[in-house]
């Protein structure tokens, strides 16, 4: 379950794609950790390992649809190794897998529009080694497209426009060869003056002020000053701009969560490769009860991390017009991925202690690197109102005529990712009943602990639904979904554990954890405020004990353990 790059597996790749990983993998190996470290430290731009993916086609060969790669079968978007690839270069360090995710967003509303042109220019462009920009948040207004100050003014021919405005925090900024500009055009009111249109940051009226971030990251701020546009620039206007906004961030920040897995998996090698070569008081630290309660409930977090994620790719690759169930799960990784694996470096930070502050392991990097991915969305908060949506659907209304998806492993182009439709409707997308994931785990002791506790909240929205006020309450809110945010989370666990016939012993651990998590959580419901005397009770009552089991928890640390000297970076 945990990435080792002197094996990696990914055997469910296509020969060619696992090639292209294992490549990846050997040019790290071979540039070493101490060059990786010194690069991190000094902001080094990552020129050389743009020129590695160019001659590779790494970059080409995954990010350009079918409909757009003129007919060669290694041309195409496949979810599968998109996200394989994402893991690998995360795995390395945080600036290499967001020069490659913020390609992907710019990449976004250019392959998601009718502008023939500009889709066979953007695919001539990762032929040969380009990389792409995602230009929509502003410096005042954030990720906020209602409020966007970028105009776009018709020229005094009628054949053009001339845009001016600023864009901030937009990774690639400093070196696209296309960035996807979100704007408005001047005298058009409301969401029919929306336009997204192509822009070069090597134009003269193409600004770039500065790298907004203290990273190896290139994150830039930069101003368009009277930039022409031209028809043949256009990509979306109108709503449909609107929806490529959207759409977009569906596609490209799913990419956040196998982003944090990556990182934490070199952590994990890391912490107990160190833990478990260190005696102290004469007895070895992972024989310390807390350390191995830290190893075991972090190796737990990120095995259901990487079983939820990959479970989520099946509803992405599987979706149409008629399931967008992934409009979901999508959010979940962005937001519960992100998170457990911050999780998971605290865990880790606090057996590696002072060690995790040392320049010359990766733990720096990580425990620094990791805070970023719940943030590149925002924060939280924004997917979390986004998931309260789907919440009377997914409890109450499941479709008794709707299967869980079959697994999406072989290799394919993921077309309706780029004809998503209008970003609307949320509240309307059905669900099969999450309950059918717990079946088959009847038998194992946390697992039915915790399907009592989610069958417990739902009746909670029953007897004591938040009222009026609560529902304009985001604190409350927040807490509220923290805890349905646990139901489709484990589902999805479940489904994928069956797949990859998980041992029990995992299993059960994970759900220790996620009873501990809901247990938590409805201490903090408790203690806001505004809960009512009725949700206060459930509360008090939902807070449960896991089952506890010593040969279960020797069992999984045992495995845990058996890491420790598994892998370590070549310097």
């Amino acid at each position: 379950m945990i990435l080792d790059p002197n094996a990696p597996g990914f055997d469910h790749l296509e020969p060619r794609d696992r090639e292209a990983i294992e490549a990846t993998i050997a040019w790290f190996e071979e540039r070493g950790k101490v060059a990786l470290k010194d690069a991190d430290r000094n902001h080094d731009w990552y020129a050389d390992y743009l020129a590695f993916q160019a001659q590779e086609g790494i970059f080409s060969r995954f990010l350009t649809p079918a409909r757009d790669g003129g007919g060669d079968p290694e041309r195409r978007w496949d979810t599968q190794r998109i996200c394989a690839f994402n893991e690998v270069s995360a795995f390395y360090g945080l600036a290499y897998w967001y020069t490659w995710q913020v390609t992907i967003l710019g990449l976004g509303p250019i392959f998601m529009s009718a502008n023939e042109a500009a889709r066979a220019r953007a695919a001539r462009l990762l032929q040969g080694g380009e990389i792409f920009a995602f230009g929509l948040s502003e410096r005042a207004h954030g990720a906020d497209i209602y409020s966007t100050d970028m105009v776009l003014t018709p020229n005094e021919s009628g054949d053009g426009w001339s845009a001016s405005g600023g864009k901030y925090y937009i990774g690639n900024g400093n070196e696209a060869a296309m960035v996807s500009v979100f704007g408005r055009i001047d005298g058009i009111e409301g969401a029919d003056g929306y336009a997204f249109f192509a822009a070069d940051s090597r134009h003269p009226n193409y600004e770039l002020v500065r790298n907004v971030v203290n990273s190896q990251n290139y994150v830039s701020q930069f101003d368009l000053r009277d930039y022409p546009v031209e028809p043949a620039d256009v990509l979306h206007t109108g709503p449909g701009a609107f929806d490529a906004a959207l759409n977009t961030v569906n596609i490209g920040k799913f990419n956040l969560g196998f982003a944090s897995i990556g990182i934490c998996e070199h952590a994990l090698h890391e912490a107990i490769t160190h833990a478990d070569s260190r005696i102290l008081y004469g007895i070895r630290v992972t024989d310390f009860p807390h350390v191995r309660q830290a190893f075991a409930d972090s190796y737990a977090r990120l095995v259901a991390m990487k079983l939820f994620a990959n479970r989520a790719i099946d509803y992405m690759r599987t979706a149409s017009p008629d399931d967008r169930r992934y409009l979901l799960f999508n959010p979940l990784t962005k937001m519960k991925v992100t998170t457990e694996g911050e999780r998971v470096i605290d865990e880790l930070w606090d057996v590696m202690a002072a060690k995790g502050f040392e320049r010359d392991m990766f733990f720096e990097m990580a425990a620094k690197d990791i805070r970023g991915l719940p943030k590149l969305e925002g924060t939280v908060h924004v997917n979390m109102a986004l998931v309260l949506k789907f919440m009377p659907s997914f409890l109450f209304d499941p479709d008794p005529d709707l299967a869980p998806p079959e697994r999406a492993l072989a290799a394919g182009d993921d077309e309706f990712l780029f004809r998503q439709g209008p970003a609307r409707g949320l509240s309307r997308i059905r669900f099969s009943d999450w309950r059918a994931a717990f079946e088959p785990f009847a038998g194992v002791p946390n697992v039915a602990r915790f399907a009592e506790l989610a069958e417990s909240f739902k009746q909670l929205l029953v007897d004591a639904a938040p009222d009026a006020e609560q529902q304009k309450d985001l604190d409350y809110l927040l807490t509220l979904g923290e805890l349905f945010t646990l139901i489709p989370y484990a589902q999805l666990i479940l489904e994928q554990a069956r797949f990859v016939e998980l041992p029990a012993d995992t299993l059960d651990q994970i759900f220790d954890v996620l009873v501990r998590d809901f247990s938590a959580y409805a201490v903090e419901l408790h203690g806001k405020t505004s809960a009512t005397p009725a949700q206060a009770d459930w509360a008090r009552a939902a807070i449960t004990r896991p089952v506890v089991d010593g040969e279960r928890f020797d069992s999984v640390f045992t495995t845990v353990r058996g890491l420790a000297g598994q892998y370590e970076m070549r310097p």
